[in-house]
């Protein structure tokens, strides 16, 4: 569905895309992760034809975004600065919607007035941001997009509200193979529908697999032995974090999971437990490597 390969973007000196690529199946949620000033929005302006590259390639379904009117339009697109003509009520935001997207469904628009429970007589720049967050979703998914790319989404919206947007998207994902790219700081929030993840730093994708795959990948591990831990346990392996609290050691680590496991056993511990680890933990052990860890600063 999106293919970007080699996507560079400077403004003035400063390189906010350096030879970005970026692989985003059909009909599945992606996850796009980073830290503040990664460059997520640079690429989302970028897959929504806004910016133009400075060099490589950004296709969705095989298509050039930019000045590309009939692409854009089987887009569905929600910034976390949401922008609505000021003077327009919500049934006048939706008619001129329905002029600009040739899929739009009134039989929807009508539908889910049942779910968004405003007065679409209202003017939508006097809403709540939580409202007009609603209408935002209310509008673009009557579109029937073919691929909806979302920056921080549902910010704003209480946590009911929430489960609602996210069952309406997902049940498209499922009936109608719409794609989705999420741009969130929510992790927690993340973990429960993205099937895919893109770990975004300095400009770059440095992590891109399916979400299940990366767990596989990383493990927690809590050990204690019974005298000294041993010389040298485990420093051939890639180990992202160690922590000891008494005798407990906890150790995030990258690697195959039963050669690990083999390799703690070998010392007799007494205690070894394999405990789940979370996307936030992932990112954030993940980018620590890279420079963008956490420190304890007494100030």
């Amino acid at each position: 569905m999106i293919e970007v390969k080699g996507l560079t973007k400077h403004f003035g000196n400063f390189k906010a895309l350096d030879s970005l690529d970026l692989h985003v199946k059909e009909g599945s949620v992606y996850g796009l992760l980073g830290p503040n000033g990664a460059g997520k929005t640079t690429l989302i302006k970028h897959l929504m034809g806004i910016y133009r590259q400075d060099s490589g390639t950004v296709l969705v379904q095989g298509e050039p975004v930019y000045e590309n009117p009939n692409m854009k339009s089987s887009i569905g697109y929600i910034s976390d600065d949401l922008y609505f003509f000021s003077q327009y009520t919500i049934d006048e935001m939706a008619d001129f919607y329905a002029s600009i997207y040739p899929q739009w469904s009134w039989e929807r628009y009508k539908l889910l007035k049942q779910v968004f429970p405003i007065d679409s007589k209202r003017r939508v720049t006097r809403l709540s941001k939580g409202m007009q967050k609603q209408v935002a979703f209310w509008l673009s998914i009557c579109t029937l997009p073919r691929l909806m790319i979302l920056d921080e989404p549902v910010d704003g919206l209480d946590p009911v509200m929430r489960k609602k947007v996210w069952n309406l998207v997902l049940q498209d994902v499922a009936e109608y193979k719409t794609t989705v790219l999420v741009s969130s700081h929510n992790l927690r929030e993340l973990e429960d529908v993205c099937d895919h993840v893109g770990i975004l730093h300095n400009g770059k994708i440095v992590v891109e697999r399916e979400l299940d795959n990366i767990k596989s990948d990383i493990h927690k591990l809590q050990i204690a032995f019974s005298g000294e831990v041993p010389k040298d346990f485990l420093s051939d392996e890639e180990v992202l974090h160690a922590s000891k609290n008494g005798s407990v050691l906890l150790m995030i680590v990258k690697g195959e999971r039963d050669r690990l496991l083999t390799k703690v056993q070998n010392h007799n511990p007494v205690i070894l437990d394999l405990l789940p680890l979370t996307l936030e933990e992932i990112f954030i052990y993940e980018l620590g490597g890279m420079g963008y860890d956490i420190q304890n600063i007494t100030i």
